[in-house]
C-alpha cells in the first residue's frame, strides 16, 4: 500500500523556500505548466504553488491549485526526490487534471536532470 497523504512536510510554506527556489535559475516548461527548483537536501520533494491572479478568478485559481497539488500526492513516486518544485500554470492554459498529471512528473525529472540527480 502506497502513502498518498499530502502532509505538511511536503508543502514549501516560508517565503524563504520560495526565494531559495526563485535565486536558483533553473526550470522547465510545456504548454501547461513552468516548474522552478532547486535541490533541497531532503529524502522528499516538496511542492510550492505560484498561481497569481492573471489566471483569472479566486475560482480558477483555486482549481488550479486543487489539480496540482493532487497531481503532486498520486505521483510523487514517479517524481525524483531532495527537489524542491514551484509550480505555476502557463499563460492560456486550461485546468485540466490529464495534461497537468502527465505535465508534473516530465517536468520535475527533466528539471532534476539539470541537477544531476536521478528520478
Amino acid at each position: 500500500m502506497v502513502d498518498e497523504r499530502f502532509p505538511r512536510k511536503f508543502r514549501l510554506r516560508t517565503r524563504t523556500d520560495f526565494d531559495r527556489v526563485y535565486q536558483n535559475d533553473a526550470y522547465a516548461a510545456d504548454r501547461v505548466l513552468v516548474i522552478r527548483g532547486c535541490r533541497n537536501g531532503l529524502p522528499y520533494s516538496r511542492l510550492g504553488l505560484s498561481v497569481s491572479r492573471k489566471v483569472g478568478g479566486a475560482v480558477v485559481r483555486n482549481r488550479w491549485k486543487r489539480l496540482v497539488r493532487e497531481a503532486f500526492r498520486r505521483s510523487r513516486i514517479e517524481l525524483p526526490t531532495g527537489v524542491d518544485l514551484v509550480v505555476r500554470p502557463r499563460r492560456g492554459a486550461l485546468p485540466d487534471y490529464a495534461a497537468i498529471t502527465e505535465s508534473l512528473p516530465k517536468l520535475a525529472k527533466k528539471l532534476a536532470k539539470k541537477f544531476g540527480e536521478t528520478a
